[in-house]
């Protein structure tokens, strides 16, 4: 929808799903569930996702800024693909280390297969960006001006603002015999100069490194004097260092200027068997990641051959692993211009969040939990009352202890704000911060600094294992006794994802369900062996088990002739026994639909396999992020939401939590959630067999976008 227009109403929700029983002949008992044939690989499946992500750069549906940011967004999930998936593989090459995964393909094959998929992709984001995005935006008047396209006095401004602010803080590196080749930072900006002359100490020119400063803009706005009336106009920094290099090397003549990025390994590597002090370790690791091994180098389209192949040698890699462009090599830094842009009609329509009623006028916000569960849906509801829940508590004089799981959150976070207060009014408190979470482990560390000196106890959980968990617990006094209060969430603490995001949270005051919060957590800060738990599911332990279960469960349920039928939504299906559970459940005759947004190892409609299991992406304006469970169970439906996707790290080397919704209303308002994503046909792709996503068309009938119709049934204002 574009942003100019004006929205007609969502269709309603729709309760529709095919939940009957399909004849079909008594399956093959000697079927071979771990066939290699039966599984995408996980690596190339993750890569299909990113593609789909660029996909909606062409979808006109999506307003015009909103395109580009797909298109920004493609290249930092390439960038961390890259940093964390190709790395992990040319490590496993390096090693010798064959082990394949279920689907049977080995390093050297997938890789081979990446790259080709890759450099196909890339080579269309950028025909994309050139011949599509860029075109639209000048014809709503933003316009990328080329070295070529400035006018005089954009050019005159460009010499004033290179001299002014770059030519300070480049630092040039000229190569020879005392000026090896310098070590340079991930993804940072680069250029690989040609020279010809001799400089003040007699030198011959050669070739010279000109690092782009990282404190500089990527993108800048030319002053609106010097722009087309009515237009907002951009230059490229890599365009002003082209322009003007010859001015970092006086008296030289450059005879060419290329831009060059090098993607290097930044997976961080920890040994629980030799670490003591797992915030000291990191902090070693964290310096480290800058500079890991090389595994992706991206260079200007007009490289000249021998400087490619230069590069490549200088950082050991092949040939497949360059990839040439046709425009700036670090698209990601262009996000700058969606934040200054102030064009709200080429963007998503803005919307406030909704509360369920039972909150609008609230004095107590623990008073409400009290009296029986909420359900909150982010982001099409508030992820206030999460934050409310927590400050109420950090100055309630009845609260005594508060615990809390950190993962992803800011360290100025309100969630982080109310801890620090609650520490500060004596309550007892305790947060369990994941230190390792990937890419934020260096604000988790300043996180536990921050609740150290307030005085909170903070614990980094179980050195093997991630603490993943999403949990709250909160006691108080009431009447002389002990309450308990728990907030159990499918997504982060973390305000600004919670806007992005899509995600469920249970705040709960069931005493079972509290008693199995404060015992995860008693496991998580204490020693001791496992405890019994009575509702939550709970990983390493249980999880995996009792997920495989209660598959199995439906599988005996349509034995037997009874109706049988599964709804499993998380962001990743890559365990392979949950997988031959699910193939087990078909081959039965279970009606299984999966939305699975990224990686499915899965492979549906496979005759006699899995030919009853439907797999769904959806993509839209919001990340698809909701773990949720559905089993109908002969009638007597479960319905569950979890911190864990369907993949061994979370089942195995993480702490999970999976809790029920015990109240049956919030449980029939998700599995109507949940049918709303099986009736898309704007944002969904359906798997094959073959392993290729088709994106579904309304066709003659009514467009259903689940992501708009939710957020028109739940937003205050849409």
């Amino acid at each position: 929808m574009q942003g100019g227009d004006v929205p007609e109403p969502p269709a309603p929700r729709l309760n529709q799903t095919r939940t009957g029983i399909k004849p079909k002949a008594l399956p093959d008992p000697e079927a071979d569930l771990t066939d290699p044939g039966l599984y995408f690989n996980r690596e190339l499946s993750h890569l299909q996702f990113n593609v789909r992500v660029l996909e909606q750069a062409l979808d006109e549906a999506h307003p015009l800024l909103n395109r580009l940011m797909f298109l920004l967004i493609f290249s930092s999930n390439m960038d961390e693909f890259f940093e964390i998936r190709v790395a992990g593989l040319k490590h496993q090459v390096l090693l010798g280390d064959e082990s394949t995964g279920a689907d049977g393909r080995s390093p050297r094959s997938v890789l081979a297969e990446i790259a080709r998929i890759a450099h196909e992709q890339v080579a269309r984001q950028y025909h994309i960006l050139n011949e599509v995005l860029i075109p639209a935006l000048e014809a709503q008047r933003l316009r990328f001006r080329r070295r070529g396209d400035w006018t005089e006095a954009q050019r005159a401004w460009v010499q004033e603002y290179f001299a002014a602010e770059i030519i300070p803080v480049v630092s040039p590196i000229g190569l020879d015999p005392s000026h090896p080749f310098p070590r340079l930072v991930n993804k940072s900006l680069n250029f690989i100069v040609q020279l010809e002359g001799k400089d003040a100490f007699g030198r011959e020119g050669g070739l010279a490194i000109l690092p782009a400063p990282r404190s500089l803009p990527r993108v800048i706005a030319l002053p609106e004097e010097l722009c087309e009336e009515g237009f907002c106009e951009y230059v490229f920094l890599s365009s002003m260092m082209h322009a003007h290099a010859e001015e970092v090397f006086p008296g030289m003549t450059v005879l060419g200027c290329y831009q060059f990025r090098l993607t290097r390994n930044a997976d961080l590597s920890v040994d629980p068997e030799e670490v003591s002090d797992l915030a000291s370790a990191l902090r070693g690791e964290l310096l480290s990641r800058r500079y890991g091994s090389g595994v992706r180098l991206e260079v200007a389209d007009n490289c000249p051959d021998e400087l490619a192949d230069f590069l490549l040698r200088q950082f050991q890699l092949e040939e497949a692993d360059l990839y040439r462009v046709d425009g700036p090599v670090n698209l990601t830094r262009m996000m700058s211009v969606l934040d200054a842009v102030e064009r709200p009609e080429l963007l998503y329509r803005p919307f406030t969040p909704g509360l369920p009623k039972s909150l609008l006028k609230a004095d107590s916000l623990l008073g409400v939990i009290a009296e029986g569960d909420i359900l909150l849906h982010h982001p099409f509801q508030s992820f206030t009352p999460v934050e409310k829940m927590l400050g109420e508590a950090a100055r309630d004089p009845d609260v005594l202890a508060i615990k809390q799981t950190l993962y992803r959150t800011g360290a100025d976070s309100p969630i982080v704000n109310a801890l620090v207060e609650a520490a500060g009014n004596g309550k007892e408190v305790t947060v369990v911060i994941e230190l390792r979470a990937r890419f934020d482990e260096a604000d988790n560390l300043a996180l536990a600094s921050r609740l150290q000196e307030a005085g909170a106890i903070v614990i980094y959980g179980v050195m093997a294992y991630k603490t993943h968990a999403k949990m709250m617990h909160i006691v108080r006094r009431e009447r002389g006794k002990l309450r308990h209060y728990a907030h159990l969430g499918t997504g982060n603490y973390h305000s600004k994802t919670a806007r992005l995001y899509t995600d469920y949270s249970l705040l709960t005051a069931d005493p079972v369900l509290c008693a199995d919060v404060h015992k995860v957590f008693q496991q998580l800060t204490g020693m001791g062996r496992a405890r019994h738990i009575e509702k939550l599911l709970h990983a390493p332990f249980t999880l995996h088990e009792q997920m495989v279960a209660k598959i199995d469960r439906e599988t005996e349920h349509a034995r037997k002739g009874k109706r049988a039928h599964l709804i499993i939504k998380c962001n990743s299906l890559t365990e392979p026994k949950l997988i031959q559970a699910l193939y087990r459940a078909s081959r039965a005759g279970v009606e299984c639909d999966l939305i699975i947004r990224g990686m499915c190892c899965l492979r549906p409609g496979l005759p006699g396999i899995s030919e009853t299991i439907r797999v769904r992406s959806v993509i839209g304006r919001f990340l698809e992020h909701t773990r949720v469970f559905h089993f109908h169970n002969d009638g007597k439906s479960e319905t569950w939401g979890s911190s864990a996707d369907f993949m061994a790290r979370n089942m195995f080397h993480r702490v999970e939590t999976c809790f029920p919704l015990l109240d049956k209303k919030l449980a029939a308002r998700v599995r109507k959630d949940l049918e709303t994503y099986l009736v898309d046909n704007c944002q969904s792709w359906l798997l094959g067999s073959d392993g290729l996503y088709v994106k579904q068309q309304a066709g003659g009938a009514a467009p259903i976008s689940a992501q708009e119709t939710l957020l028109f049934a739940y937003a205050a204002r849409a």
